[in-house]
């Protein structure tokens, strides 16, 4: 319609002027461009509409600027009516105008609402309103109100957050900056190849030529290319708003002219409502400006959090080295968190210099060549600021370091926590951790000290900046005078040049700060990656399944091989044996078959999918049934045939929710048995085709052991069709299997059958007639169906009580007969009626796991999910941090503050009334120097005050860091194991690492910034109400307005953070997870999905954090439109006051109202932010208040220094729980040991042994009943009195990044003398002869460099420096082979002769000799007497010693 009134008009126009009557040209050119824009208009309304767009902002500012335009145009048809005389052809041009109006005033209604969606886009839940709001809803970001008000009538919770749009999901950006950075350090290499080609030598001299520098990757380059277009957008915003923010100056001049003057009061007026909108405008675009600076540092955070995660799963071993978990997850937290930060103010870098070009600019137009004295300051300013920039940079460095060597720290004692308690070290460590922490303290007392003059220097800059202006302009020339126009609109730039000339060193230092964590994040994410090539996994690779040829393997590119010359061929369907002494290579050469060495030479292939079981069980922090199907779909029939195969149904029977049970964080609520053989089923559920068992059975019982290789592994299991590489040292396996390979020095000895090996009668067949003289017997005694009859596992379902019965049962032929007759009626049966009987007794195990899992779910969840608080920040946090700082400190802050304003509120109005000096008949002013000297020392006395309220700011902030970590560090060291059982590492590595960072330089932050604004903001009203008084009628309403702003937004921002928080964890969680199952996570080929999964919790947290900054920029539009009508009131009341107040009173009020806008904009932002990140303060004061552990000294109860004298033992009907609520695992244990008795511990796993270990060392506390020793009871004395008189090699060996020295004498107690001969009893002592380095050797984190056996060995020669009257192995030798088991036990009989011990192995031979042997059953005493009297029995034990060969 209103293009077809435009051509109407231009057609009434023509004819007009073709029948003579005169036009103006204005009517015929009018109609012409509107109907030309009209079509335009028409165009893009059908193209959106073709292309799926509901909203467009190009044309609903089209119709705005029309509708304002046409204003004017419907104010002068009025007029025109009003005179009336129209003839016909004006009378037509009113009447399409108006319909004409009426049409564009109903486009822009419409504009306020959006198109349906298209028929074809599917319907999404919980869509954010984003993406369906109007343009105008963006503008003002009204489509977020929803939330708000949401947050303000309930706290948030997990559900009411809205997913994400396509563009911020961290899968798009993550591919997409993926993508970037391939091609970047695809370029590198590119230049590489070319300076190759150019024959420039690859020697050292390299390191530092041209085409080094010029083609090494560039992080910042990819950066740009990914989130630069985006970010230029904003910096257009930054332009319009920087040269709106000029405007108001220009308006305030023309308004104080206005007062002086006697221009009409309309003038006035409409001076007043231009101040307004100009304001207004600045505040949309201003905000939108910071929108897109918040999104782009939202994407980059996620684009670094995918890119670490993924650089982690390829990182090859030595650059694993380089970079420990704790330094990888601060490259996720700190340094990502760096760049979000910057990115709100990096456009200052060009944006700073162009406000104080303008500024001069203005500036000269009324004060001439003295601005130069300004500028001259400001110049002199740059080196202060360079200097503590540069300084700074250098501060920043050396915390990053402590901070990351800190975390790294924190993060190896949590991993070790239970070792150890029961070394007696964790108060030890703890005085590791604060002694680097007081290092980072130094630095970061010393940087707020830094900070404190920088904020000293900033803001005396505008005020000296000023200060030399007015003295050099009214010095240098009489006629100089000072009027209230020149004086208040040069404050009102000075002001305006405050923000530059503050932002710009911080941003200086901010772009410092980033340029550190850029360089971290560039040689992490440029660091040596696995070769994908290593391994030929083609179907079409020549040889057998597994082919090895001359291959030479390294962990390291420089580092000596480890494995040499190794040629192996492993054909489909065979099962091969490693076999070998402690550091041989056997893992290493499982490791080189999965692509996870370095290969030096020759060549490997492995053909088809791999299913992997490491040394160490990896479990993860997921469901029994989710751990063993590893993102496969559930299939009833296997799962069960896998789960009894692995001998794990009993196990699922004593689990609280069966296979529903939530397993801790590394598998802390499974013994070691159960967690290892969750990892054979989760190997056997895959179905691969090529299986690497990485010596898995050494941590389950013997007889679960053999089980477990006849039903699974050997010639009979279930995966007999499969090729199966078999890393072991339990040589009863050796004769059925297909070959052995034998491993010396990293070579191989020697390849062959079991018989073959015997006959050549060499060392190796020594070793067998050593230790498999039973063998023959044995196996066949043991054999229960004809080799023509195999059990097939996979294909037919075992009875649900056989394993119970096999394990409770004495009677073992009774039980043989059971199975026998059992296994032939199997046969019988199709695997169809078995696959079905499967899926029935599923259903019932499925029903019975629910009844449980109904009663008994919430109760029973290992892992608690990390609550938010919600409702208001208690006071009590405050308190808490004012207290940490100290109450006299936070008063002479306070007191500080309040005198600076006062100075800055005096020397305001001191100018005002200077500005209205009379003049003298010859033009000059009186008293300038005395007005001058009042001014400058007020505006000194600011500055002072602003430097001693930051030093004090500085000193109490570090002190409040220093007490809360210290508290939270002691605490969480001192929390019992059932805290560490049941929470994430990851979420007590975040307390350490984000919530400590927030404190220590985040929350000082904003405790400055609420204070210097709330002043300001009083200050301000102060001087308002002075200038203006009838000001103070709107100042209540307009305080009641902005107070119910704010605290709808506080509502829901506090616990969007909260929110934020704690989906923040389970991040750092899962990438630690990640990290410690890398190996296994990559032969299973499971990296995209783990990506997936990565990218899940990132998009969870991204969920709380978007709403956060959206609702910032909500909060600080409405209450800029809360400020500008502040200045609009102050200029309106100016106004009517005209005559009645000077110009210098008008000056005074209105430069200062349009400071409010900003200010109370600060004001609220800081006080969110504190409110926000104070959570950090709560989030410590937590785990400040865990419970504690029983007191490691109780004074008066302590036992002799000689103690335990004998080493007696006795156990009263104890019992014990491994926390409150949870069932029993020991019960009513009564059993006496005498002082050097050496006691085996024996029972299938999960029978309590570990158990018992642990209540000895009080890990666990007794439910009833007691344990003494040598006649004391344990429980009356202190927990480091009993463990410092203990010694225990643990079951799963911890070392700690550092020298070999370090960790054997980590407090360096012995002599080097004594540490040479623990290593020599331990037969360690050739192995670190043959370092280079000796006890000097560095040892990586978790002790990686070392095979599992060395590990434990170590761990050997730790107790026998300690030299304690009692020492308890827990399956100390499960990792080593036979003739090292052997050693070491004659080392034990030896150095430990005249100790107790208790020995739990699941190698009876082990314990064949001890004094007596305890068999344990469900935590009850089953048996317990001398091994003979045991065999005799024909018990339990009995049954064992059978399974083992040993009876």
């Amino acid at each position: 319609m209103l293009w077809i009134l435009t051509w109407v008009d231009l057609g009434r126009g023509i004819w007009e002027w073709y029948n003579g009557t005169a036009v103006l040209y204005v009517d015929l050119v009018t109609p012409l461009i509107v109907g030309v824009t009209m079509a335009i208009a028409a165009f893009f309304i059908y193209y959106d509409r073709l292309k799926g767009v509901r909203t467009s902002g190009l044309l609903t500012i089209y119709w705005i600027l029309f509708l304002l335009t046409w204003a004017l145009v419907f104010r002068t048809k009025v007029e025109q009516i009003q005179n009336g005389g129209l003839t016909t052809g004006e009378v037509m041009r009113i009447v399409t105008f108006f319909i004409s109006y009426a049409c564009v005033i109903a486009h822009f209604l419409m504009s306020f609402f959006v198109d349906l969606p298209p028929a074809y886009e599917p319907q999404k839940l919980n869509t954010s309103p984003q993406e369906s709001a109007s343009f105008i809803s963006h503008m003002f970001f009204e489509w977020f109100s929803k939330m708000i008000m949401l947050g303000y009538k309930n706290p948030l919770v997990d559900n009411d957050l809205w997913d994400l749009i396509p563009d911020d999901k961290s899968g798009r950006i993550s591919r997409r900056f993926n993508k970037t950075w391939s091609a970047e350090k695809a370029k590198y290499k590119n230049l590489l190849f070319t300076a190759l080609n150019s024959s420039i030598k690859i020697d050292s001299n390299y390191l530092h030529s041209p085409w080094r520098k010029k083609g090494k990757p560039s992080l910042f380059k990819a950066m740009v290319r990914v989130f630069g277009p985006y970010y230029f957008l904003g910096s257009l915003l930054k332009v319009v708003s920087d040269l709106l923010t000029f405007v108001s100056p220009q308006l305030l001049s023309a308004l104080i002219l206005f007062t002086s003057n006697n221009a009409p009061v309309w003038q006035g007026y409409m001076l007043a409502v231009l101040l307004f909108v100009t304001a207004i405008l600045q505040s949309i675009v201003l905000q939108q400006y910071f929108h897109v600076c918040f999104t782009v540092g939202m994407r980059m955070r996620s684009a670094v959090v995918g890119a670490v995660y993924r650089k982690a799963m390829v990182l090859s071993n030595s650059a694993r080295k380089e970079s420990t978990v704790g330094e990888v997850v601060n490259l996720m937290s700190v340094d990502a968190q760096r760049f979000m930060d910057l990115m709100t103010y990096l456009n200052t870098v060009w944006s700073g210099p162009f406000q104080i070009i303008l500024a001069m600019y203005f500036l000269w137009q009324y004060l001439g060549a003295a601005v130069l004295a300004g500028l001259g300051v400001m110049l002199l300013l740059i080196p202060i600021n360079a200097l503590i920039a540069r300084k700074t940079h250098q501060l920043q460095v050396r915390q990053m370091k402590l901070k990351d060597e800190r975390i790294k720290l924190m993060n190896e004692i949590l991993n070790g926590i239970k070792v150890l308690k029961m070394y007696a070290w964790e108060m030890s460590f703890k005085d590791k951790v604060k002694a680097i922490r007081d290092k980072e303290l130094d630095v970061l007392r010393t940087a707020a000290y830094l900070n404190a003059v920088g904020s000293f220097t900033w803001v005396s800059a505008p005020f000296l900046v000023s200060l030399t202006t007015f003295a050099v302009y009214v010095l240098s020339d009489s006629s100089h005078i000072l009027t209230a126009q020149k004086a208040f609109v040069s404050l009102s730039l000075f002001n305006i040049l405050r923000f530059p000339l503050v932002m710009l060193p911080a941003v200086i230092a901010a772009i410092v700060q980033a340029s550190v964590s850029m360089t971290r994040l560039s040689k992490f994410l440029a660091g040596d990656e696995l070769d994908p090539d290593a391994v030929d996994h083609s179907p079409t690779a020549h040889g057998e399944v597994v082919e090895v040829d001359n291959a030479t393997f390294t962990w390291g590119k420089k580092d000596e091989p480890i494995l040499k010359n190794i040629n192996l061929s492993v054909p489909s369907g065979s099962l091969v044996a490693v076999v070998g002494q402690v550091g041989t290579g056997k893992s290493s050469l499982i490791s080189a078959l999965l692509g996870d060495m370095d290969k030096v030479e020759g060549y490997v292939s492995v053909k088809g999918s791999i299913a992997y079981v490491a040394q160490q069980a990896w479990i993860q922090n997921l469901t029994v049934q989710d751990n063993i199907l590893f993102g496969k779909p559930f299939d009833p029939c296997l799962y069960h045939q896998t789960v009894d195969a692995c001998e794990l149904k009993e196990d699922f029977d004593m689990l609280p929710a069966g296979d529903q049970t939530e397993i801790g964080e590394r598998g802390i609520n499974l013994s070691g048995g159960q967690k290892q053989r969750v990892s054979i089923a989760r190997a056997v559920y895959q179905d691969a085709d090529v299986y690497l068992f990485d010596d898995p059975l050494s941590a389950v019982d013997a007889h679960v052991g053999k089980n477990i290789f006849d039903n699974v592994l050997g010639p009979r299991g279930c995966l007999k069709n499969k090729t199966r590489l078999l890393v072991t040292h339990g040589v009863s396996f050796l004769p059925q299997v297909d070959r052995i390979v034998v491993l010396v020095g990293g070579r191989v000895s020697e390849i062959g059958h079991y018989d073959e090996l015997l006959e050549k009668n060499g060392a190796f067949a020594e070793f067998l007639r050593n230790y498999a003289n039973h063998e023959d017997s044995e196996s066949t005694d043991e054999e229960d169906v004809p080799p023509s009859s195999p059990p097939p596992i996979f294909e037919e379902e075992l009875e649900p009580d056989v394993d119970a019965d096999e394990t409770a049962s004495s009677d073992v032929i009774a039980r043989r007969n059971r199975t026998i007759q059992f296994k032939r009626q199997r046969t019988r049966t199709s695997s169809s009626d078995h696959c079905k009987s499967g899926k029935l007794r599923r259903r019932k195990t499925d029903r019975d796991i629910d009844i449980k899992a109904q009663q008994k779910k919430k109760d029973d969840k290992l892992i608690t999910t990390e609550t938010a608080e919600t409702g208001n920040i208690k006071l009590s946090v405050a308190l808490s941090y004012m207290r940490s700082v100290g109450y006299l400190i936070c008063s002479t802050i306070a007191l500080a503050y309040c005198l600076q304003n006062a100075a800055q509120v005096g020397s305001s109005i001191w100018l005002s009334q200077w500005s209205t000096d009379p003049l003298n008949p010859d033009g000059t002013q009186n008293g300038t120097a005395t007005r001058l000297g009042v001014y400058g020392a007020l505006g000194m006395t600011q500055a002072l005050m602003v430097l001693g309220s930051s030093f004090s700011m500085s000193y109490g902030s570090v002190v409040a860091s220093t007490l809360l970590h210290s508290k939270m560090l002691v605490r969480i060291f001192r929390a019992p194991m059932s805290f560490f059982d049941t929470t994430p590492l990851g979420r007590i590595v975040n307390r350490f690492s984000k919530d400590i960072y927030l404190i220590d330089e985040v929350i000082p932050r904003c405790f400055t910034g609420l204070l210097m604004t709330g002043f300001q903001c009083l200050s301000t009203f102060v001087v308002i109400v002075y200038s203006t008084p009838i000001f103070a009628v709107v100042v209540v309403p307009l305080l009641i307005l902005y107070y119910f702003v704010q605290r709808f937004y506080i509502r829901t921002s506090r616990q969007l953070k909260r929110l934020e928080s704690i989906s923040r964890s389970p991040i750092y969680s899962h990438f630690s997870e990640t990290i410690a199952g890398v190996s296994t996570i990559r032969a299973y080929g499971l990296q995209k999905s783990f990506m997936k999964q990565n990218e899940i919790k990132l998009d969870t947290n991204q969920m709380a954090y978007y709403p956060n900054i959206v609702s910032n920029r909500w909060l600080a539009l409405r209450l800029e439109l809360v400020g500008n009508l502040i200045v609009l009131f102050a200029a309106i009341f100016a106004v009517v006051e005209k005559g009645k107040i000077n110009d210098g009173i008008v000056g005074l009020s209105i430069s200062y109202s349009l400071q409010i806008t900003m200010m109370l904009n600060w004001l609220v932002r800081q006080a969110s932010e504190l409110e926000t990140n104070i959570v950090a303060v709560e989030r410590v004061e937590e785990y400040s208040s865990v419970v504690q552990e029983a007191e490691l000294v109780i004074d008066g109860s302590r036992p002799p220094s000689h103690w335990p004298a004998e080493g007696s033992i006795k156990f009263e009907d104890y019992s014990t729980r491994y926390r409150e609520g949870l069932d029993l695992v020991v019960k009513n244990i009564t059993i006496h040991i005498n002082g050097g008795e050496k006691v085996g511990i024996v029972g299938r796993t999960g029978a309590g042994k570990s158990s018992m270990t642990l209540a000895l060392f009080r890990i666990i506390e007794s439910a009833s009943g007691r344990i003494s020793i040598d006649g004391l009871p344990i429980s009356n004395m202190g927990l480091q009195d009993l463990r410092s008189k203990l010694s225990i090699i643990p079951q799963d060996p911890v070392l700690f990044s550092g020298s070999l020295r370090m960790n054997l004498d980590p407090f360096e107690e012995y002599r080097d003398s004594e540490l040479w001969d623990a290593l020599e009893h331990s037969h360690l002592k050739d192995y670190v002869t043959s370092l280079s380095e000796k006890l000097e050797h560095e040892v990586t984190e978790g002790g990686e460099n070392l095979s599992v056996g060395q590990r434990q060995l170590v761990c050997l020669a730790r107790a026998l420096l300690r030299k304690s009257k009692i020492l308890v192995l827990d399956e100390a030798t499960a990792a080593v082979d036979l003739e090292t088991d052997d050693l070491i036990q004659a080392t034990i009989r030896e150095q430990f002769s005249d100790c107790t011990t208790f020995t739990i192995a699941h190698r009876l031979n082990t314990i064949m000799d001890s004094t007596r042997v305890l068999v344990l059953d469900a935590g009850k005493v089953a048996e317990f007497d001398t091994p003979d009297n045991l065999l005799q029995a024909k018990g339990i034990f009995f049954s064992m010693a059978k399974d083992a060969g040993l009876a």
